[in-house]
């Protein structure tokens, strides 16, 4: 199996970094504690003159580290302003220093998205960019600029235009293997960005279709694998593949290109693609054949699926599964359904998500059936269980079990339950809405707000929703900002706006020399319980403050006994919410750290919902998702493990987090 490596020449290289961070290898205090006050005036987001120039000054260092923890900084504030003052980093003389100008420099402009920002300050900054790349000797600086170039936020045609042409003119003189990694980086930012200005023209499409079909010698090909992803990944996108290269890319050694090979195959002469990916190796390639299935409506869609309901990787299972929903027509496939719902076994640990699962297709593809077997679901004592029937019941309109569930002890199950009445009964269940106000669940609280939005009986509802923001506004962990969001859009829809919501400021963080140099070079160790045990090597130069709050935590046990309670198949696992939601959390806010570490298979990063709102909450990417580049934060790097990461299902347990010197 082709997985994506965290080799020993590149964890040699975080471990040097976190040396450098703080001068630990030579001894240099003062660096040190220039570092620091470079890190502190970031984490509070520079909003005086003094933090300002204390960044400017770390920009314009002698010392390389200091230089990229100013540049980084300057660029993290997205403040367009400061762009001059990173421009002169694309000339220092070591290329890891240009590399972090180069990117800050677009991280900068982010700040010009929806601002009315000036056309002609990102055309200046465009022209910077693209002169250094005319004279850059590294190929790895060459790859940041390409990259960055691609990401600016244009707003005109012409500055499209001129980018489209700047990686053309860049694609003839790739002769690297990290040249044609910054090139196929810079096409896919370029076509994912760009795309609703103008569609990527002819050369672009015959560019990456090139960069897709690498024909050389089996050790190139295993050396530009993230190549061929990112290129694969861009004809998908813009759906501008063809037969051959799907075809090429379907025989690849890297398990991600056939991933997304099968993608790509959506036009005629593909179908035996998708065919043959059902019986790939690795699971990531059958899940994709599964979904290409059903979005093609292929006529043995649903008797794949029911061979694949029995596949020896559950997440494979629970995504064939899942797709049954659409063979209510199919015997076979019904009859699967009724045979997996039996709740005998389904009880045990980590057992109760193929019945589950069954329910919910059960449901869409023969309610008749789904309802009489669905009772006994209500009365699980696995609260899992519970909540994909108080879902499955909402698809059968099934009103006196939603409203059993309202009342249920998991505050999930009552937001599934309220979810489904606002669907079934609409207003008529306002005064279940209202009951569930007082619950402590910020997912219960905000799905009762939304239910309420708009009511036609406002005076029963506006005391206890104003009493309910009340109790939000005194509410200080981040969870709540989502309850405190639709508690005030309900009271505004209903004639009572509320007061003006109190200012929070994110707490800063532990940033500290004794801290940092003894998170110079770390690991954390995952025990998941049932399941098995990952390491992954912790980015503190890369990510100081997020190193620093993740370590806090863990060390303090905040981890142990919390799940993995989000699980996107091809996609990510999110886990570590006390709720096991995403809008339950305890640990204070964090702020972002994008950097140049992109989102590979493997890569750990902070979830959010917009900038600076990182809860505690972490995700892992199952496969290259490079759209979540340079928007959530990168802290770590699965070192090994990857395949007990696989097989995490919902609601699996984390054991304990260890920090390992």
């Amino acid at each position: 199996m082709t997985r994506h490596r965290f080799s020993a020449k590149n964890w040699f290289r975080v471990w040097l970094a976190g040396l450098f961070i703080l001068g630990v290898a030579s001894g240099l205090s003062a660096q040190s504690n220039t570092r620091v006050s470079l890190l502190q005036a970031e984490d509070r987001r520079a909003p005086s003159a003094q933090d300002l120039a204390t960044l400017r000054a770390g920009a314009r260092s002698g010392d390389p580290q200091t230089a990229r923890i100013g540049l980084r900084a300057l660029g993290r504030l997205e403040r367009p302003v400061l762009i001059p003052d990173i421009l002169p980093g694309l000339r220092h003389p070591l290329p890891e220093v240009r590399a972090e100008a180069a990117n800050a420099i677009a991280q900068a402009a982010q700040g010009l998205k929806g601002a009315g920002g000036s056309a002609g300050s990102l055309s200046s900054t465009q022209a910077a960019l693209i002169a250094r790349l005319g004279v850059e000797a590294d190929p790895g600086v060459r790859a940041a600029l390409c990259e960055s170039i691609a990401r600016l936020p244009y707003s005109a045609a012409a500055d499209v235009d001129r980018t489209e042409s700047t990686l053309m003119d860049f694609a003839g003189k790739a002769g690297t293997n990290i040249d044609r990694l910054g090139l196929a980086k810079g096409l896919e930012a370029f076509v994912r960005l760009q795309r609703n200005i103008r569609q990527p023209g002819d050369r672009v499409i015959a560019e990456l279709k090139s960069l897709a079909r690498d024909t050389r010698g089996n050790q190139e090909q295993l050396r530009d694998a993230r190549v061929r992803r990112l290129a694969l990944e861009s004809l998908a996108f813009i759906e501008a593949a063809d037969a051959a290269t799907v075809s090429a890319a379907a025989s690849d050694p890297d398990a991600q290109v056939r991933r997304l090979a099968v993608r790509a195959a959506t036009m005629d002469g593909t179908d035996a693609v998708v065919e043959r990916a059902l019986d790939d190796p690795v699971a990531i390639v059958r899940i994709e054949a599964l979904r290409a299935l059903r979005r093609r409506n292929a006529p043995n869609a649903c008797g794949a699926s029911v061979a694949a309901s029995s596949d020896s990787d559950t997440n494979v299972a629970l995504i064939a599964i899942d797709q049954l929903s659409a063979c209510g027509g199919d015997a076979s496939a019904v009859a699967y359904l009724l045979e997996a719902v039996d709740l005998e076994d389904a009880e045990a640990p980590r057992n109760w998500h193929r019945a589950a699962h069954s329910l919910g297709a059960l449901a869409t593809a023969a309610p008749d059936k789904a309802i009489s077997v669905l009772p006994p679901f209500a009365a699980s004592h696995v609260w899992q269980l519970r909540m994909y029937t108080a879902r499955a019941a909402a698809v059968l309109k099934m009103r006196d079990v939603l409203e059993r569930l309202a009342s249920d002890a998991n505050d999930n199950v009552v937001e599934a339950a309220l979810n489904g009445l606002a669907k079934t009964a609409g207003h008529d269940a306002d005064e279940i809405y209202v009951g569930a106000l007082p619950r402590e669940g910020h997912q219960v609280i905000r799905a009762a707000a939304i239910a309420l939005d708009h009511t036609p009986k406002p005076d029963a509802a506006v005391g206890p929703l104003t009493k309910a923001l009340e109790k939000m506004e005194d509410d200080s962990r981040p969870g709540a900002t989502d309850a405190r969001a639709a508690l005030r859009a309900t009271l505004t829809s209903i004639g009572s706006p509320a007061k003006a919501p109190k200012q929070r400021v994110l707490a800063p963080a532990p940033t500290n020399a004794a801290d940092l140099k003894r998170l110079a070079a770390p690991r954390a160790r995952f025990t998941i319980r049932d399941v098995g045990v990952f390491d992954v090597a912790l980015f503190t130069m890369e990510a100081p403050a997020t190193v620093l709050r993740f370590a806090e935590l863990a060390g303090s046990g905040y981890y142990n006994g919390l799940t993995f309670h989000r699980i996107v198949p091809n996609g990510v696992i999110q886990g570590g919410s006390p709720g096991a939601n995403e809008y339950v959390s305890n640990a204070p806010l964090m702020r972002d750290e994008v950097g140049l570490w992109p989102h590979v298979r493997g890569a750990l990063g902070i979830s959010t919902r917009g900038r600076d709102t990182g809860d505690g909450q972490i995700f892992i990417d199952l496969v290259d998702n490079p759209r979540y580049d340079h928007t959530y934060t990168v802290f770590a790097q699965v070192l090994n493990g990857m395949d007990v990461v696989d097989r995490i299902l919902e609601g699996d347990v984390i054991e304990r987090v260890e920090i390992v010197p």
